[in-house]
């Protein structure tokens, strides 16, 4: 297999993942609002309400008003989730407890990084091979690869809400290739979602590998 000269890889669910998962976070803090709501109802209700939602690209923003709106698009789905638990009027706040949801998700306490990730990043790099994060996440994910040291591996970092297109739009892939001067035969992406990461790349020109973290093992899994 010829070597590329760029591998993008996604962030969420490939380099790092949620600490016991979304519904289990919501419901810690909730907590802290006097509302009491399973982790397990939660989940069920912020993957439903996710799945919903429509991409966060803002084509027509101005760039400086992007965070805000990224704030608003995951306060919908939020509200959504904890409407669909029938526990939203509980909250004598919502604001202020999405608010502090909000901040806690752009900090490191959130996340883990998986175990076969800072091998692989050092291996690229010794290889020469350049490095590229390629998400569907926000402008977040600047802080929290720096938090969870990885944002020194990655020459580039390009996400949806900021290039307004989002995977699987061969757009977002072709913004990414251009950052790195590389045609899309000489690039890999690696991503966990079968429809945004590996179809998406495909869609592109670029190879496609699936990596399949509810796999025990969390082997890289390459579709051909």
């Amino acid at each position: 297999m010829k070597r590329p000269k760029v591998i993008f890889v996604d962030a969420v669910g490939t380099l790092f993942g949620v600490k016991g998962g979304v519904g289990e976070i919501y419901s810690e803090i909730a907590r802290d609002f006097e509302v009491e709501v399973s982790s397990q109802v939660l989940d069920k209700a912020f993957t439903d309400s996710f799945k919903a939602a429509t991409s966060p690209i803002f084509p027509d923003a101005d760039e400086k008003d992007i965070p805000q709106l990224e704030f608003e698009w995951w306060k919908d789905i939020a509200a959504q989730t904890f409407e669909k638990a029938g526990v939203i009027k509980q909250f004598p706040d919502f604001g202020e407890f999405f608010s502090e949801l909000y901040i806690h998700f752009g900090t490191a306490e959130a996340w883990f990084v998986y175990p076969d990730v800072i091998p692989a990043l050092i291996n690229w790099r010794r290889m020469g091979i350049e490095l590229g994060v390629l998400s569907n996440f926000d402008s977040r994910i600047y802080s929290v690869l720096q938090a969870l040291e990885l944002r020194e591996f990655f020459g580039s970092v390009t996400i949806c809400s900021q290039v307004g297109a989002a995977k699987p739009d061969p757009e977002i892939f072709a913004i990414a290739l251009s950052k790195h001067n590389c045609s899309p035969q000489a690039a890999w992406h690696i991503g966990d979602d079968v429809n945004h990461d590996y179809e998406g790349a495909k869609s592109a020109g670029v190879r496609g590998i699936w990596i399949n973290r509810s796999n025990a093992g969390q082997k890289l899994k390459v579709k051909s």
